[in-house]
């Protein structure tokens, strides 16, 4: 048994073909990068927001429920 893994040989001009043909990629602009990033983090904030006010409601409705007294039943 080998131990030793194959090599490819892989030629400059081989390199330079695959590497202009793999590049295409779209470019957005500043204001649409920005935008993006914005709406991003302002879907993250509302998340957070929703989650504390419904962790919140929680706590409090255990809180204020009206528990029986330990002798009666």
């Amino acid at each position: 048994m080998t131990t030793k893994g194959k090599i490819k040989v892989i030629k400059k001009n081989e390199i330079k073909e695959n590497a202009a043909a793999s590049v295409a990629v779209i470019k957005k602009s500043k204001q649409e990068t920005a935008r993006e990033m914005v709406s991003t983090v302002t879907n993250w904030v509302s998340d957070f927001q929703t989650r504390k006010r419904e962790e919140t409601k929680m706590a409090i409705e255990k809180f204020f429920t009206p528990t029986q007294p330990v002798g009666e039943i």
